[in-house]
């Protein structure tokens, strides 16, 4: 049965590919942007599963992969980035957005870890409507740094158009990620 949800994940997210392929643009363009700051970077790689406040939408398991650039900015434990992330769901839902992250290091290894990504969010199923293409997803995890280039976190996601439009019903995520630093 997995397998088939996976394949039926691909076909909705092959029938959307257009808005992908247009963020994808858009994340090319900025990160060539930002390629003189980005000198290390991190992959974050996470599985979970979704909660939609619509009584009328399919929550399911859900896959991200995350890019953070080395930070802009470090003050004391704070560090500040720009990065991309990009979530699909087993009903072939999507979401690609680029902002900011931060991350506060606490002592023996523990993070905390936030972000905001603004972007774009397609629907593979007819009942996990947002509210429009235009979603913010911002980010609050738990970590723990198992060496210098592996981290494990747990996070919660929220996916909403902030009131944007009159429907903003939302979508919830938790997740654990697995972060490599190269």
């Amino acid at each position: 049965m997995p397998v088939v949800l996976w394949l039926n994940t691909i076909e909705n997210v092959a029938r959307n590919i257009g808005d992908f392929a247009r963020a994808f643009a858009v994340a090319a363009i900025i990160g060539a942007m930002w390629s003189p700051m980005a000198q290390a970077d991190s992959l974050i790689f996470g599985l979970g599963y979704t909660s939609f406040s619509d009584d009328n939408a399919e929550d399911s398991p859900i896959l991200s992969v995350e890019y953070q650039g080395d930070p802009f900015k470090s003050a004391g434990r704070w560090d500040f980035g720009l990065g991309g992330a990009l979530s699909v769901d087993t009903n072939g839902d999507g979401h690609f957005g680029l902002g900011f992250y931060t991350i506060y290091n606490l002592q023996n290894n523990w993070f905390i870890e936030g972000s905001v990504m603004p972007g774009i969010y397609v629907n593979g199923s007819s009942g996990n409507l947002l509210g429009g293409k235009f979603q913010i997803r911002s980010l609050l995890a738990i970590g723990y740094d198992l060496d210098e280039r592996n981290s494990i976190s747990l996070a919660a996601t929220h996916i909403s158009n902030a009131s944007t439009n009159d429907f903003n019903p939302g979508v919830n995520t938790a997740m654990l990620r697995w972060h490599r630093r190269f």
